[in-house]
């Protein structure tokens, strides 16, 4: 067996709607998982599916709202049904809400608990939890799975104006090494990938102007990043494998791998 190949594996994508999700879900069939591309975008998700096919690989969409067990549970149910027991589950739905970005005209103070609980709902309840409680229990009666929730160098080093994204994602953090530690007795693997700056629709409008051109906080993240650019969705791909792989990384648990082009490294 090659040491990266997922030849039996099934592999869950919840957010695979998404660019960085779509981009993991490509990237798990042609290591060769069957994928079930979860996310409540039919046709992004289909769209997907149909990528990863025209390709060579094997994959179905599931409707799934990461936030309600109940879409859970069904979709788990006609996974197992189509494409088999999953091993490997994917957390990669979240994002930053842009009406929730800390301004001089929405200061910190005027964010309201209720855009705080959606924040946490979407990145750290639907975006990790309820996902892990309903595919991990399993994956431990069977003694064999990976869990790789996605983070954000925001949970290691809160960034300005994101403060409700960043704490939920510092949340996600600390699950991922809770987990670790639990559930790694019983063959099952939680790891989380941190990203670094990568473009995509939910940070767009933080990042470039309308014309295209970017930002003074693009320039400014490109200042603090050595490799003085952003990532591309392929540059995450050798980081997810290896931590999908039962092979590869077989005693790696409760940990964080950070692909940001050196952006947590740098001071002054």
């Amino acid at each position: 067996m090659h040491l990266f190949s997922l030849e039996n594996d099934v592999a869950v994508v919840i957010g695979a709607t998404g660019i960085l999700g779509g981009s993991m879900a490509e990237a798990l069939a042609r290591a060769g998982a069957k994928v079930a591309v979860g996310g409540r975008s039919r046709e992004r998700g289909q769209a997907c599916v149909d990528r990863i096919r025209a390709g060579g690989g094997s994959a179905a969409f599931f409707e799934i709202d990461a936030v309600s067990p109940a879409s859970l549970r069904a979709a788990h149910t006609a996974i197992d049904s189509a494409l088999g027991a999953p091993t490997v589950l994917v957390n990669a739905a979240g994002g930053n809400d842009p009406k929730v970005t800390v301004t001089a005209e929405n200061p910190f103070e005027a964010i309201s608990p209720d855009d705080w609980r959606a924040a946490f709902d979407l990145n750290l309840v639907g975006g990790a939890l309820l996902p892990c409680q309903e595919f991990g229990p399993a994956m431990i009666r069977r003694g064999r799975g990976s869990i790789i929730n996605i983070a954000s160098v925001s949970a290691h080093l809160p960034l300005s104006r994101v403060v409700t994204y960043s704490a939920a994602k510092a949340a996600v953090l600390s699950l991922t090494q809770f987990l670790g530690r639990e559930w790694g007795p019983h063959g099952v693997r939680v790891n989380s990938l941190t990203p670094g700056f990568f473009p995509a629709e939910q940070n767009r409008k933080l990042l470039f102007q309308d014309d295209g051109t970017p930002t003074d906080r693009t320039r400014a993240i490109w200042g603090h990043t050595p490799m003085a650019r952003f990532g591309t969705p392929e540059e995450l791909h050798g980081a997810l494998i290896f931590l999908a792989s039962h092979h590869a990384s077989s005693f790696v648990t409760g940990t964080d791998i950070r692909v940001d082009g050196g952006f947590l490294s740098q001071t002054i």
